[in-house]
């Protein structure tokens, strides 16, 4: 295994809810200098002058605790230095942003996700590398924020999003069940769920997306425990997705569930938006999905006891990690570049930083900010996986491109048009273009 994979699965084991993107140093990789990263005095500009800050975040991110208004008002007024915030259509995101990058229309700030920033922005060419912001020292897990070996974002929390299956605890309760350790386990609760009438599992397949919950952790957990150097030889063009006989076996898994009468009988039509509403009615008991939908269902009926365990694709299997999101990137070409920066750092205060995490439930990912009381699903996650390191950072986070042929592949086998290793084959030869498109080495 490289140090990039090394330094990946390290940091997912070794900090409490937190990922490593982190990848070995590039020696052309130039640390900007932060002789105006600071700045002094309450004028962002120097002159005294107001200076007008753009921050470039999606339509859906709306509730981004960093566009909070108030946090934007003091801002203003402590530093003279506006944000303007522009709201980019969700579904264009990231087209509109390569556009700006390309053609020079900068924003001082981006709102994004480091996973993609690396496939989607060219990370390296566009964005500052934030090592010596004074921020940085404070920080108990940099990996998080991290690619090629350096800091390129800004988040006050080092949380993740963790990925398995998203079950009812009283129905599992009711029931007498126990949570499953293997698919021939997890298949018996199927049945036993069946049978009292509630559907097992809710599969909302219109949003492709939704269907690769099962294959990422399973593919990733495979390769943790059987062959640590698998994504490398992926990405090198040593190996094929077909090539692996168990990922065509986790793909038929998640097609059996279905199958089998498990699931929902209008997969391909309903989506992840009618997920809440079957927790709250209770007309299903589990979903493959991540611990967001657990947090989605508390904010409707704080007294749903939801909970979530690894996907049971083998025996013993880990809980997936998926990449943090919604980090904050500073462009190379931002026009007000010092200003930027005294954003993030005003963020990073120790009295906002604490603001931001006591308010949003956060695992602070600063040493002086502490972290607050987590609700019962996620002091379980970090008691039951991440503590005693049974944890894997999902396959998603190895990608090095656009993952979205691979989920209409996935939609394909469950509207009978492909087998699972029909998907495999098909996912190699688009895989290999998008990888040659890239220019990536040995495509």
């Amino acid at each position: 295994m490289n140090d990039k994979m090394k330094k990946m699965a390290t940091g997912i084991l070794a900090s409490v809810m937190a990922v490593s993107l982190a990848a070995c140093g590039s020696e052309n990789a130039n640390t900007p200098s932060n002789s105006n990263a600071s700045g002094s005095g309450n004028s962002g500009s120097g002159s005294g002058e107001k200076v007008t800050i753009e921050l470039a975040i999606s339509k859906s991110s709306q509730d981004s605790a960093f566009i909070a208004q108030d946090l934007l008002d003091e801002f203003e007024q402590k530093h003279n230095i506006k944000v303007n915030l522009q709201l980019l259509p969700a579904e264009q995101t990231a087209t509109v942003l390569q556009t700006k990058l390309a053609v020079d229309e900068t924003p001082d700030i981006i709102q994004y996700n480091l996973a993609s920033a690396v496939t989607d922005l060219n990370l390296e060419r566009n964005f500052e590398i934030l090592d010596n912001e004074p921020w940085v020292a404070r920080l108990l897990n940099k990996d998080v924020l991290s690619a090629e070996g350096h800091v390129y974002s800004f988040h006050v929390s080092q949380d993740t999003g963790m990925q398995g299956v998203v079950y009812n605890k009283d129905i599992f309760k009711e029931l007498g069940l126990e949570i499953p350790n293997n698919f021939e386990e997890f298949l018996a609760v199927c049945e036993k769920i069946k049978a009292s009438g509630i559907t097992p599992v809710f599969m909302p397949f219109k949003d492709a997306w939704a269907a690769n919950i099962w294959p990422a952790a399973a593919f990733a957990d495979y390769a943790a425990k059987n062959e640590p150097a698998l994504f490398d030889d992926i990405n090198a063009n040593r190996k094929k997705w077909a090539d692996i006989p168990e990922f065509a076996t986790f793909l038929q898994q998640q097609y059996d569930v279905y199958k089998k009468g498990y699931t929902n009988a209008d997969i391909l039509s309903d989506s992840y938006d009618m997920a809440v509403g079957k927790f709250l009615n209770k007309e299903v008991a589990m979903m493959f999905m991540g611990d967001w939908l657990i947090e989605n269902v508390s904010e409707k009926d704080p007294n749903m006891h939801l909970g979530l365990f690894a996907i049971p694709s083998a025996e013993g299997a880990s809980l997936g990690a998926s990449p943090l999101g919604g980090q904050l990137f500073v462009p190379k070409k931002a026009k007000h570049l010092a200003e930027a920066k005294k954003f993030l750092e005003f963020i990073a205060t120790k009295e906002i930083a604490q603001k931001i995490v006591d308010n949003q439930g956060y695992v602070s990912n600063f040493n002086d900010v502490n972290t607050p009381e987590l609700p019962e699903y996620k002091q379980e996650i970090v008691d039951q996986y991440i503590t005693p390191k049974k944890t894997v950072l999902t396959t998603d986070a190895y990608m090095l491109v656009d993952r979205s042929e691979l989920y209409r592949l996935l939609q394909d086998e469950f509207a009978g048009g492909l087998d699972p290793q029909g998907v495999l084959k098909a996912w190699d030869e688009k895989f290999n273009q998008l990888m040659k498109d890239k220019g990536v080495a040995g495509f």
